[in-house]
């Protein structure tokens, strides 16, 4: 049975399911901040945090599609223009924009690498051979003379 080459790849669809999950928990923590600027919470504020943390956590299931990444980059570029109805959401907005920003990068060098075949996981592995074993330091040693 051969094993299946890793995908690299497939990892940062994991990473970046939790980093939306973090980012809903986040979200939906900003809704004591919200309540507590400015005049409190109206409903459709309420609704908006609500309706923002419910797409974050339905885009974790499609991060796999080829559309998925584009998917979660418009939300945090939604989540950044959330900033004029609701200051707070906009930081998470720009906090979250920056990380994601750093998740694309380091999956276009992942990318760039295996394309080049520079990841570790594609160099050649030899057989590394045993070492023949040292003699001890007081042990005769073996001599051809005749």
């Amino acid at each position: 049975m051969t094993s299946r080459p890793v995908d690299p790849l497939r990892s940062f669809a994991g990473v970046m399911a939790a980093t939306l999950l973090l980012e809903m928990i986040v979200v939906l923590l900003s809704i004591p901040v919200v309540a507590k600027l400015g005049s409190g919470m109206a409903t459709w504020q309420g609704v908006l945090v609500v309706v923002v943390a419910v797409a974050l956590l339905l885009t974790c299931a499609v991060l796999r599609r080829p559309w998925g990444i584009w998917v979660a980059a418009g939300l945090q570029v939604a989540l950044i223009v959330c900033w004029v109805a609701l200051p707070a959401l906009g930081v998470v907005g720009v906090v979250f924009g920056l990380v994601w920003a750093i998740l694309l990068w380091m999956r276009w060098d992942v990318a760039k690498r295996m394309a080049e075949g520079r990841l570790p996981s594609q160099q050649p592995t030899e057989p590394v051979a045993a070492p023949e074993p040292a003699e001890p330091p007081n042990s005769p040693s073996k001599s051809t003379e005749d």
